[in-house]
């Protein structure tokens, strides 16, 4: 083996160690998750996810898993993204800060039935604590993927889904890791009439 596909087998090994290594605790918490995203969507309520950078296009997948289907052929799900609109962004980040772009659209989009889903590998950026705050206002139901620590987020959500890491990379594919396995638990949950 040369030394590039060491490195390719190390990384595939890094990021499977991380998934294995999640406690009972958080595969409790992503059963929670989809629980209460399949119990907002039968009583008429959507999924919104937010994010930055990869985050934000993680947002945007997971959306359109439950929007579109990620199994099977079904009824759409509502979901929605924060990061899709670029007039909305940037309109709010020129004319209230970056820091304002989610919590804008959150005041205007997002109501007590919903599940308000904050993407992020450190819980520290203050655009994703302004929007979670912004769905505390809604009285959404509030959750964020993040890292290990769970930054500034951990103790604004009602459930944290914090992946056992503090390598970025590793977070997020974890991340995409448990959106997927929550779509997949969601479809059928919520499909349950």
């Amino acid at each position: 083996m040369n030394a590039s596909t060491e490195e390719i087998r190390r990384q595939l090994e890094e990021s499977a160690r991380v998934k294995q290594a999640f406690p009972d605790v958080l595969l409790q918490r992503i059963l929670q998750f989809a629980q209460k995203c399949a119990a907002a969507l039968r009583a008429g309520g959507k999924v919104v996810f937010f994010g930055n950078g990869g985050s934000a296009a993680d947002a945007l997948h997971l959306a359109a898993e439950l929007v579109v289907k990620l199994r099977d052929d079904r009824r759409g799900l509502a979901a929605l993204a924060l990061t899709t609109n670029p007039s909305v962004l940037t309109a709010a980040g020129n004319d209230y800060g970056f820091e304002q772009i989610f919590a804008r659209q959150i005041e205007s989009l997002v109501s007590a039935q919903d599940v308000l889903v904050a993407l992020s590998t450190s819980g520290e950026s203050a655009n994703m604590v302004r929007g979670i705050e912004a769905g505390r206002g809604r009285r959404a139901f509030l959750v964020a993927l993040t890292g290990e620590s769970g930054g500034a987020l951990a103790s604004k959500v009602d459930l944290l889904l914090n992946v056992p890491s503090r390598d970025s990379q590793r977070i997020q594919e974890a991340h995409i890791t448990i959106g997927h396995i929550a779509c997949s638990l969601i479809e059928l949950l919520a499909l349950r009439e």
